[in-house]
């Protein structure tokens, strides 16, 4: 036995003398090369080389998570502002100071969506209903110019908006597709945003005392007995990390559920819901709609006020004082194709959710397989074609134990690392259920359903696994606020661009049109 190449962190030892290891509380106190100082040394260093392993292998998977949360937020952020400034572009471009003056109708729209998007308390169905109802009454004014209306009349004309369908089938289509594709892509985006976190935490490891002995046993009492060469076996390096990660192992069957519901959501990014799709020809959706509304005018008014009774007439010259101030002559222009802002970033959903659905397959059983990955690195153990040539745990020679199962449980027959089955790690029970609550809510995004959750899960962040907490501390609470959306809906941009070209009124009636809307402006 020599000692020449035994060293541990910051010292070298030459000639070292062989002694007899009774001193030593972990490695084998026969014949040895290690001080009791130098044990020490080596237990830290094994603690640090652990963490340094499964931190490599977990940043991997966490930076792509990250990566792809920020492409997918920048998209989706970038995508409203561009389909907000197109409907702007559009409006200015036509109306000019008359549209400007009214224009925080619109903008007030895009806010609750882009609130939405970033998590805000907002009821996507009814923000959508409020904003066609206030749409409605403007239009209703300015279609009936010569008449007064008070606030309770116009109460009383939406109670006809779902019978009459003033703007056509526009705003149903439209609440669909909507609907459906915020609640994805928001969805979509936490999802990753939690996969990112979850990683976070469980990655950083803090190994039982129990562990601590298992791991220097493991990597350094080779090096006492003057084997510094010689890599654990395969099996035992095996038994060692599924006992020293058996409560990430644990994470496994919600990881592979979560990353399943991920793809299924990834479905409905591609889908005839997707959000590009809906957004890109929003502006011609919502000016196809107050089309409908001045083509159905006459029809329209003519059932409110049979229901809701005949309005008080307006004195003429204030009508007519209306409709001669105007000098407007322009005509309705939606833009064309190629004039609409790049998409976001100059990429497109299609490629992102390729990209990211490969990354996600890849993810599946990362938590099962992380023991292995450690121990297939050639610094941490040997190949299985060495099994008579490296380090069982007391000699150079085979390992003869079987490997032992993935998690908890499973442990409770380890032979190389003691763990209590009854004390599981609480960090890790509270990223599992995060993961959980995340599943649920991907499956109801998926149907059509939103579904608002609240975290009470401790985000402190020098959160290690092995820290633990109460049980009370480490509870998910989640509420559904569930909008049913069902049917079909087509995005025919083309043929809303058409149709938006041919408004059946003439000029000077579209401009006192959008002069009422700004004389009536009453949003929220």
């Amino acid at each position: 036995m020599s000692c020449r190449s035994v060293q541990y962190p910051g010292v070298h030892l030459v000639g070292a003398a062989v002694r007899i290891g009774d001193h030593l509380k972990v490695c084998s106190q026969g014949y040895t090369c290690c001080s009791e100082e130098m044990e020490e040394k080596y237990s830290q260093q094994s603690k640090q080389d652990f963490r340094n392993a499964v931190v490599e292998l977990s940043n991997h998977l966490q930076a792509m998570f990250n990566s792809r949360y920020k492409k997918f937020d920048e998209f989706f952020k970038e995508l409203l502002g561009n389909a907000e400034k197109s409907l702007n572009d559009m409006f200015v471009r036509t109306y000019g100071r008359l549209y400007m003056q009214n224009s925080e109708l619109f903008q007030d729209l895009f806010l609750e969506l882009k609130r939405y998007y970033v998590g805000g308390n907002v009821n996507l169905e009814e923000m959508l209903n409020d904003f066609w109802a206030r749409l409605l009454e403007r239009m209703f004014r300015l279609v009936n110019p010569q008449y007064h209306f008070t606030d309770e009349y116009l109460e009383c004309v939406s109670k006809y908006t779902e019978q009459l369908k003033p703007f056509g089938d526009v705003p149903r289509k439209l609440k669909l597709q909507v609907t459906r594709a915020f609640v994805a892509a928001r969805t979509f985006a936490q999802g990753l945003a939690v996969a990112r976190d979850v990683i976070s935490k469980v990655s950083a490891v803090n190994p039982t005392p129990q562990g601590t002995r298992a791991l220097l046993k493991m990597m350094y009492c080779p090096h006492c007995r003057g084997l510094v060469s010689v890599k654990p076996c395969y099996n035992y390096c095996f038994n060692v990390m599924r006992g020293c990660l058996a409560n990430q192992g644990d994470l496994d069957t919600e990881w592979n559920n979560f990353i399943d519901s991920m793809l299924m959501v990834a479905e409905r990014l591609e889908g005839p819901f997707n959000i590009e799709s809906v957004m890109d020809p929003i502006d011609v959706k919502i000016s196809d709609a107050i089309m409908n509304m001045q083509e159905n005018s006459m029809q329209v008014s003519q059932k409110v006020f049979q229901g809701c009774g005949q309005p008080k007439t307006l004195a003429q010259g204030r009508t007519s004082r209306s409709v001669s101030e105007s000098g407007f002559s322009a005509r309705f222009r939606p833009y064309n194709p190629e004039e609409r802002p790049t998409t976001a970033a100059g990429t497109s959903l299609d490629r992102l959710v390729t990209d990211v659905k490969e990354k996600l397959k890849q993810a599946k059983k990362f938590w099962s397989s992380l023991p292995g990955n450690i121990c297939n690195d050639e610094k941490m153990a040997a190949g299985s074609v060495n099994e008579d040539e490296c380090w069982n745990g007391s000699a150079k020679s085979r390992y003869d134990f079987a490997v032992t199962g993935n998690g908890l449980a499973n442990q409770v027959n380890n032979p190389e690392v003691e763990v209590d089955i009854t004390k599981p790690d609480m960090v890790i029970r509270r990223q599992i259920m995060a993961l959980r609550v995340m599943t649920n809510k991907m499956k109801n995004a998926y149907n059509g359903n939103d579904v608002d959750f609240i975290d009470l899960s401790d985000e402190s962040s020098g959160e290690e696994s092995g820290s633990g907490c109460e049980l009370q501390q480490c509870s998910l609470e989640f509420e559904f606020n569930v909008t049913e959306i069902t049917g079909n809906a087509k995005n025919d941009k083309t043929a809303n661009t058409s149709a938006a070209t041919s408004l059946g009124l003439s000029a000077t009636a579209f401009f006192f049109s959008i002069l009422c809307l700004a004389l009536q402006r009453q949003w929220r």
